[in-house]
């Protein structure tokens, strides 16, 4: 039954209105009846009863005599509710308004106060009762009749009905209960709504993990409700677009390695047919299909280096193998592997290296793979008859080389997401082909060496690619 949240909420809201709402009605009934009826109704009592003393004794004064209290009485309009006897100073039953009591008429009664209004004293006697029951409730006044030379003449005893009191403490009661009892029922219909109110927003957030995990939803939850709510929206609206973003990753993943590897399969293919069908007979043809065959192999071992990287950059593997790296010594070395495929495209090859460039602590081959990256995506985008050139130097606190083409440039709106894995422009033609994986993995590896590579960009007249590497990276 409680395992719902709705239904804790409900019972959470509910229980201590169950438990306090009662007790409040139990205290507020006692703090009632004892602290404000049952006083005003013995003040009432005592008015009574004094005034009906006051009447006695002025009737004892002219006639003298106490028999008269009856006749006076009845000339009195008095509550109904109100019992009165008129007692002599031994204790004998003189009158009284009750019928069942005039079987006791002339007969002694014991009387508690008795005593005391009897030396001359008023006398207020009530009993509450414990608990809820009220058949032994008493509201008992006893007031001396006192003659005007001193001697008490009688005792006035004023009762209220405890048929009376009965009938009016159980008219409270049924009151408050009423009240608290509608207070009780307008605590469960907020705590319904309430408990409703939270219970959905959470219910579209599970519902909405579902739909992601079986891959119906893309859709954004709104984001509305307590301040918890909107941020586990928020947070599953995250969740909603960064997985979008993976499939939208992986899709793409999985369109470039089709490219990728299928271009090298398709060539290495129909070179083992050409080999299978007699061209192993031709010397110069066997040398250049065994040439474009490890060409082929030397595009997939890229391909899967690449992959490696990613994954390894996923995993938080990336470690480096540094040590002391003089830049105008390396630099030569691994830009010449560059320029055979610079000429092959018939582009314009410039190398310029001061001869004072620093030494730096770094992965030779991690900074090769920045390089070679910068390098190769320079002259895959830049068409024949234009240049490539590459420079370096220091500033500062760091070094710096800087590859520049004279390619179709980046449009504006696609630098900021040039170095974002498997990215593909939409309206430059330098983004078109690849698996858009080396200027991102070119940067993580600059980012590794605690260096950045930055990007000027004109549409039509080329890039400038520059990494920038610490010279006291420790």
């Amino acid at each position: 039954m409680l395992r719902s949240l709705r239904n804790r909420l409900l019972f959470s809201h509910i229980l201590p209105l169950v438990i306090i709402i009662p007790l409040m009605a139990v205290g507020l009934a006692y703090v009632l009846e004892t602290r404000v009826l049952m006083p005003r109704l013995a003040q009432n009592l005592v008015g009574d009863a004094r005034l009906l003393s006051e009447i006695s004794r002025t009737e004892y004064d002219l006639w003298g005599n106490p028999v008269l209290f009856e006749s006076m009485l009845s000339r009195i309009q008095l509550d109904p509710s109100l019992r009165v006897m008129f007692l002599t100073p031994e204790g004998y039953l003189l009158y009284s308004t009750e019928p069942t009591d005039q079987r006791y008429l002339g007969q002694p009664l014991t009387i508690t106060g008795f005593e005391l209004a009897r030396s001359g004293n008023e006398v207020v006697l009530t009993n509450y009762p414990v608990g809820l029951r009220l058949h032994n409730v008493v509201l008992d006044v006893l007031s001396p009749v006192v003659r005007s030379d001193g001697p008490v003449l009688g005792i006035v005893r004023v009762t209220y009905q405890i048929d009376s009191v009965y009938e009016l403490f159980w008219q409270m009661r049924l009151l408050i209960l009423f009240v608290l009892g509608g207070g009780l029922l307008l605590g469960v219909v907020i705590s319904l709504i309430l408990a409703l109110n939270i219970n959905r927003p959470v219910q579209n957030v599970t519902t909405a993990l579902y739909d992601v995990a079986a891959g119906t939803r893309s859709e954004p939850l709104p984001e509305r409700g307590s301040t918890e709510l909107r941020e586990q929206a928020r947070a599953v609206n995250h969740l909603v677009a960064r997985l979008h973003d993976l499939e939208q990753a992986r899709r793409q993943l999985l369109a470039n390695l089709v490219h990728e590897l299928g271009r090298p399969l398709g060539a290495l293919r129909s070179a083992i047919h050409a080999l299978s069908t007699g061209a192993a007979q031709d010397p110069q043809l066997l040398h250049d299909l065994t040439a474009g065959m490890d060409e082929e192999t030397i595009r997939l071992q890229h391909v899967i280096e690449d992959l490696t990287h990613l994954h390894d950059q996923d995993l938080g593997a990336l470690e480096l193998q540094r040590e002391t790296l003089p830049l105008g010594a390396w630099l030569p070395r691994v830009l010449a592997s560059w320029r055979q495929a610079a000429e092959e495209k018939h582009l314009h090859w410039e190398v310029s290296l001061p001869a004072d460039l620093p030494t730096i602590l770094a992965d030779p081959v991690r900074l090769a793979q920045v390089i070679g990256n910068l390098v190769d995506n320079a002259i895959k985008y830049t068409p024949p008859g234009h240049a490539v050139t590459i420079t370096a130097g220091q500033e500062a606190e760091q070094a710096w080389v800087r590859v520049t083409d004279t390619g179709s440039g980046i449009m504006p709106e696609e630098q900021a997401m040039i170095f974002t894995p498997f990215y593909r422009g939409k309206h430059a033609k330098r983004i078109q082909q690849g698996m858009g994986l080396g200027l991102s993995i070119a940067r993580d590896l600059a980012e590794a060496h605690n260096g950045q590579i930055t990007l000027e960009s004109t549409p039509g007249q080329g890039s400038q690619f520059t990494l920038w590497l610490p010279l006291n990276f420790p």
